[in-house]
């Protein structure tokens, strides 16, 4: 949608709609439902001088998926089994953007520089974007992230000191170890932070439109 939509739209006189735009879903049947309920917001969106944006309404089955907000919504089959559910998990583009900020940050940031103050730019990248991907189907994602970033910060720590040795890498920035850390600073570990699931709270979220006014 575009415009000063909100996420509950009503009709009722004297509404503000805050910004920036909102976004839904609306689910629907067939696809001839989903037409007809297009055609119903767009009408409603009208009588407020508001309208759908084209480009950005999409109609589409749960099998093919979508891109939401960062997230894809899909259904697919659940391993080993013949039955079928909608997962949600990152966005191919979503993970593009992280892994791409991670690698601005590991240019951006010279190498004269110590570890810590590498650190400190990508940690809280890393913990804000896990954060908010916590409760869907991400493991898997946190897992290939935390490999990216293991490369990248590992390259930095290369051209910082080229030619330094497997052993001397793990001595100077590993404590012996593989996960690189400064002097007040460790790498965030995106693969260790565990996945909670969104669970339906329907009628318990307050609404500030009771449904007797309707």
């Amino acid at each position: 949608m575009r415009g000063d939509v909100h996420g509950g739209f009503c009709e009722r006189p004297g509404v503000k709609f805050p910004r920036p735009t909102h976004r839904a879903i609306m689910v629907a049947g067939t696809r001839d439902d989903a037409l007809a309920l297009r055609e119903e917001a767009a009408q409603v969106l009208a009588r407020i001088g508001l309208h759908l944006s084209e480009e950005k309404t999409l109609i589409t089955h749960i099998g093919e998926g979508l891109d939401f907000l960062g997230w894809r919504i899909q259904r697919h089959r659940k391993r080993g089994t013949n039955r079928h559910y909608v997962y949600t998990y990152p966005s191919r583009k979503a993970l593009r953007a992280a892994m791409a900020k991670v690698k601005m940050w590991c240019r951006k940031v010279d190498t004269n520089q110590p570890l810590d103050v590498l650190l400190a730019r990508i940690n809280p990248l890393l913990k804000g974007w896990t954060a908010f991907f916590r409760p869907g189907v991400s493991s898997a994602t946190f897992q290939y992230l935390s490999a990216y970033v293991w490369r990248r910060v590992a390259g930095w720590i290369r051209r910082k000191h080229p030619g330094i040795s497997r052993k001397e890498f793990r001595r100077r920035y590993c404590d012996g170890g593989w996960w690189p850390r400064g002097q007040e600073l460790a790498l965030f570990n995106a693969g260790l932070v565990t996945t909670t699931r969104y669970r339906y709270r329907g009628s318990m979220i307050p609404s500030p439109w009771p449904l007797a006014a309707a």
